[in-house]
């Protein structure tokens, strides 16, 4: 059926207000399609729902969403068991072999009997094709369009939080203070020297409409202090790209000063769920490389997937590169398979018998740019092009946001954290009106570049990318929308997985918890668990050991 006419018939049977809204009749979609249902059988199973929890009608929400595809999956999964088990009986083989019969027949069904429930938003067609659009033609108006709409967005986050009734130009020169938000930027001297940025080199960029993009040099003193940060926090980190809120005037010097630095407000607290110990589930999250630059014979990942056949976790996230470009052999050309043939060989094919034996889990795959594999090799990137038709294989881009079990989840495979630490300049504050958290907070050195990308709210909020890294980003500006880790009006995610070349390591930031699992390659991995929904925030609810593999 056309998506015209899928759409029509949502409609007809849902409603104008879940057509309205892009995320339910994406999800509507979806469900249809995988489930090889009609509109009307969708919403007969809406009803039965309804009517079988004792409750009216109700209002189609996201929850919704999650009890349709609870239900439907619940379903498939015993129609596929009655299958085999009479396909069984009938002597047909081992029951790998009925499997594969019944997958065989049944190509579009959901074989996963697993509790935990995956969600994804923007994975319809629709965003699939957006996502992979044709790259190598950013213009320049578009670029600078859309590093000015970040600083207006973050200005009317600002001016809410603070209350501001009217922000000021941090060019021109006032006797009054006045409160600003720009962009902070090297100098052009400092800039051209390839000079790491550092206190006499701030410069503050503001957006066309409230300073005419005019950049200005800042200068913080001694009396200069932070307010409104979390309780706790020594200071501010300043880098390229970085969104900041300053207090202080322009004397007319040539530059502003800064009496305050005023941290960005935070992301919502996500709210408390209801409670389900039935939610819980065992996670495995690696990331590559996957094997030694000395060989491909992938050693590591053969011993990682002999834990994951022991162990049988209900999800496995992988992070890319499957096929590092950047191997010494990839790049001399001395392979006898193509990289796809290696990808099937090495993943795809082992993927399938981890399934076949534990055929309650899921996995989840994410490129990255240093992946062969990929057609798509710039950030943000769309994910890779389907190997196989088995549903329990998720294909997702970089950056990604996506749930299970209403526990969500930010992932990227750039080292934006090494990023981060290569450029930024860490300045020590006096703490003024901190905000008190609910939670306890540590403060070190990868709490704060962590922090940076939740305040900042992007997965990459460095601008431009540092010239010696500049191959392992990949940076396309005009596309970053898909770079948001969530907006004024969303929580921050609940696990943040950032593979790194630093030092592996988990830790509670604000209201979320950051990894870094490090690379398979250096014999890491990290295993979480996830206790199910209980009162408090789900991230006090998830533990987290970073593990080795040999």
């Amino acid at each position: 059926m056309s998506t015209d006419n899928l759409r029509n018939e949502i409609e007809q049977h849902f409603g104008e207000t879940v057509v309205a809204d892009d995320a339910l009749l994406g999800d509507c979609m979806s469900l249809c399609r995988t489930f090889n249902i009609s509109a009307q059988d969708l919403s007969f199973k809406w009803q039965a729902i309804n009517f079988n929890n004792k409750r009216s009608l109700q209002i189609f929400t996201p929850q919704s969403v999650v009890e349709l595809r609870a239900q439907l999956q619940s379903g498939q999964a015993k129609a596929v068991a009655s299958s085999v088990s009479r396909n069984f009986a009938r002597g047909r083989g081992t029951l790998r072999g009925k499997l594969r019969h019944v997958a065989a027949k049944k190509l579009d069904e959901t074989l996963s009997t697993s509790k935990v429930i995956f969600q994804c938003p923007g994975m319809d067609e629709l965003s699939r094709k957006s996502r992979s659009y044709r790259y190598m033609h950013e213009k320049v108006l578009e670029r600078s369009e859309v590093l000015d709409d970040r600083i207006d967005c973050f200005a009317e986050l600002v001016q809410r939080h603070y209350h501001v009734e009217e922000l000021g130009d941090p060019a021109c020169a006032t006797e009054e203070t006045v409160t600003v938000v720009g962009r902070i930027v090297l100098d052009a001297e400092a800039a051209s020297s390839g000079v790491k940025i550092n206190e006499s080199s701030l410069v503050l960029e503001s957006s066309r409409m409230m300073g005419s993009g005019v950049r200005v040099p800042i200068r913080l003193t001694s009396e200069t202090k932070l307010r409104g940060s979390i309780k706790g926090t020594t200071g501010v980190s300043f880098f390229p790209g970085a969104i900041v809120a300053l207090r202080g005037r322009n004397g007319g010097g040539g530059f502003f000063s800064v009496d305050d630095v005023l941290a960005l407000p935070p992301a919502q607290a996500p709210s408390p769920p209801l409670s389900d110990p039935s939610a819980s589930f065992s996670m495995y999250i690696a990331c590559g490389p996957f094997t030694q630059d000395s060989d491909l014979q992938y050693k590591p990942w053969a011993q990682l997937f002999q834990k994951l056949i022991s162990t049988k976790p209900a999800v496995v996230l992988l992070i890319g590169p499957f096929v590092d470009a950047d191997h010494p052999q990839i790049v001399a050309g001395d392979i006898g398979k193509t990289p796809s043939e290696i990808f099937e060989r090495v993943f795809q094919e082992a993927l399938r018998d981890f399934l076949s034996q534990s055929p309650g889990s899921i996995v989840l795959l994410v490129p990255s740019v240093r992946d062969i594999i990929s057609d798509h090799v710039v950030f943000p990137q769309s994910e890779l092009r389907s190997f196989g038709t088995d549903p329990r294989i998720h294909y997702l881009p970089n950056p990604c946001r996506f749930s299970l079990n209403g526990l969500s989840f930010g992932v990227t495979s750039v080292d934006v954290l090494f990023h981060l630490r290569k450029e930024e300049y860490f300045k020590r504050l006096q703490d003024v009106d901190p905000s008190v958290s609910d939670h306890a907070q540590t403060s070190d050195a990868m709490v704060s570049l962590a922090r940076n990308l939740l305040q900042q709210r992007s997965f990459y909020p460095i601008f431009p990318v540092p010239l010696d890294v500049s191959h392992e980003v990949n940076l396309d500006v005009t596309h970053s929308e898909g770079l948001r880790l969530g907006t004024e009006d969303e929580c921050a995610p609940d696990v943040l997985v950032l593979p790194s070349r630093l030092k592996q390591f988990s830790k509670a930031v604000d209201n979320s918890m950051v990894i870094n699992p490090s690379f398979v390659q250096k014999g890491c991995y990290a295993q979480l668990s996830y206790a199910g929904q209980a009162s408090g925030i789900p991230r006090d609810r998830v533990d987290v050991e970073i593990s080795k593999i040999a």
